[in-house]
């Protein structure tokens, strides 16, 4: 992934794909139109090689390959302002839809709307509702309704139309079919976003996680970048985040291949060149942190919660409470034994492991 040459040009399935070769292949193409990008995307020439005579390592010191982790960052670009990179940076898209949030409650306000009747149910002291969605195994359907909807806010309430050529559908269109130039001047509804997005999700078999990844490498993109999503880049942009958070979260990640025949009018040239430009854009930065992905899940829940998309709730039944006891049960114990191990473990006088304790003289 990322190199030049990879494993993706194969025509040959993937063994993702290959676990479901007995079943019928669906057609995709009534539900989002496909790509195709016959045009040859231009590569800016390789800067020229350094003479070895003006190569300098610096005198007495030995070859130091920088780690990965100690990588610059862009110029005026903190990691503390990153919200992909660091935890306590706000997240994008929830703040690019507070405009809208707070518009609807005024009009609500002055226009005397009713809420209607509660559709979302509260706990109470006999009756515990708990939905499916766990931020470790989020539900499926409506995460990825909420990720469509951030990337509505991102489009809605972009800041300008700056973009790049290998997102450009104009220039790298995603079917064979002539497409008006008046629909690159519409910002696209949300039930759009979402079926293109689930189309990709359920021909691919992804996971409600990669959905979350997904939406992190693409707020990743738009600040490495400095470019905005539009109606002329959005399918572009989600498709090669979609593609990259695939093969980093998926053990078995779906090829590139496999994509052009859920797309079937895009080429395996345009895939491969589209990821490797993604890549470079984000300076190969492709880890997502756990307590990133945590901020990620809960601020798209509060994204859910300010738009009424009410997860599904259901009382907590004893079997599930029991289950949810002996999970608890399990972490505990496995952080018991862990105290244990450390406790046991030599100590270091460079390095000290577990807890100290003071010998006590008694006299």
């Amino acid at each position: 992934m990322g190199n030049t040459l990879t494993c993706c040009v194969s025509p040959n399935a993937s063994p993702k794909r290959g676990r479901r070769a007995g079943s019928a292949e669906p057609d995709y193409e009534a539900e989002i139109y496909e790509a195709a990008a016959g045009d040859a995307v231009a590569v800016a020439p390789a800067p020229a090689t350094a003479e070895p005579a003006e190569l300098d390592f610096g005198a007495g010191e030995g070859h130091h390959l920088q780690h990965i982790s100690d990588r610059e960052m862009p110029e005026d670009l903190a990691l503390e302002s990153n919200p992909s990179d660091h935890p306590r940076a706000s997240t994008i898209f929830l703040s690019k839809s507070q405009t809208d949030v707070r518009e609807k409650r005024k009009s609500n306000h002055l226009n005397h709307v009713s809420p209607g009747q509660l559709t979302k149910k509260y706990s109470s002291c006999s009756t515990i509702f708990l939905d499916d969605s766990t931020v470790s195994q989020p539900n499926l359907r409506t995460t990825i309704k909420c990720v469509t909807l951030a990337i509505y806010y991102h489009i809605k309430n972009r800041d300008a139309d700056r973009s790049l050529d290998i997102f450009d559908e104009r220039s790298h269109p995603l079917t064979r079919e002539k497409i008006p130039e008046e629909y690159f001047k519409h910002d696209p509804e949300h039930k759009f976003i979402y079926r293109f997005v689930r189309t990709l999700f359920s021909a691919a078999q992804l996971t409600a996680e990669c959905a979350i990844v997904t939406l992190v490498y693409l707020e990743r993109l738009l600040t490495y970048a400095e470019i905005d999503i539009c109606p002329t880049n959005w399918k572009r942009i989600v498709l090669g985040a979609i593609l990259l958070a695939s093969k980093v979260w998926d053990d078995q990640a779906v090829w590139n291949v496999d994509y052009c025949q859920i797309l079937k009018d895009i080429t395996v040239e345009d895939m491969n060149e589209m990821e490797r430009h993604f890549l470079e854009l984000l300076q190969f930065n492709i880890n997502v942190p756990a307590s990133v992905y945590a901020k990620y899940y809960f601020d798209l829940r509060s994204l859910a919660d300010d738009n009424n998309l009410n997860f599904l709730f259901a009382p907590l039944s004893r079997e599930r409470a029991q289950n949810l006891e002996a999970i608890s049960r399990l972490c505990d114990d496995k952080y018991k034994d862990m105290c244990r191990a450390a406790m046991r473990r030599s100590f270091s006088a460079d390095n000290f492991i577990g807890i100290q304790r003071s010998i006590a003289i008694l006299s």
